[in-house]
C-alpha cells in the first residue's frame, strides 16, 4: 500500500515539475545606442542588459559590455521566465564626475514591446544618443 502511494506521490512530482519547466517561455530583448560625453564619444563605457525581478527571484545579467570607439553598443540577452521579463538598460561612467569616489549609474526601462518570444531578439530598442553629462533623475553612484 505505502509502495502505491509513494509512486502515485513520485508520478505527481515529476508531473508538477515537467509542468513548470514547460510554462517558462524563453524571452530575448536587445538594446542599441550611441554614448557622448559633451561633444566626444563616450568610449570604453560600461553597460549591461539587466532583467530585474521582484520578489525572491534575484535579477539576472542577460549581457554587458563596452561602448567601442565612437560611443556605440548594442546588447542582447535572453532568460526563461513564468512572468514578462523586466529589461533594464544600465549604463555605469564618469562622465562630468570629477573626482568622486565610484561611478555614476543611470538605468532605463526597455518597453515591453521590445520583448520577444524565443532565444533571439526580434527587433532592437535604439536608445538613440545619450549625452552622459545630463544629470538623470533617481541617478545613483556604483562604489563597487
Amino acid at each position: 500500500m505505502f509502495c502505491i502511494f509513494q509512486m502515485k506521490f513520485t508520478f505527481l512530482l515529476l508531473c508538477s515539475i515537467f509542468g513548470c519547466a514547460i510554462a517558462m517561455r524563453q524571452q530575448s530583448v536587445a538594446v542599441s545606442g550611441r554614448l557622448v560625453c559633451g561633444n566626444k564619444p563616450a568610449s570604453g563605457v560600461k553597460v549591461k542588459l539587466w532583467d530585474e525581478d521582484d520578489g525572491p527571484d534575484p535579477d539576472d545579467v542577460l549581457d554587458e559590455g563596452f561602448t567601442n570607439n565612437d560611443g556605440t553598443f548594442r546588447l542582447e540577452g535572453s532568460e526563461r521566465e513564468l512572468t514578462n521579463i523586466d529589461p533594464v538598460f544600465k549604463v555605469y561612467h564618469d562622465c562630468d564626475d570629477g573626482i568622486l569616489p565610484g561611478q555614476r549609474k543611470v538605468k532605463f526601462r526597455i518597453p515591453n514591446s521590445y520583448i520577444s518570444a524565443g532565444g533571439r531578439a526580434q527587433k532592437t530598442f535604439d536608445i538613440g544618443v545619450l549625452n552622459l553629462e545630463t544629470i538623470f533623475p533617481k541617478e545613483e553612484r556604483d562604489l563597487l
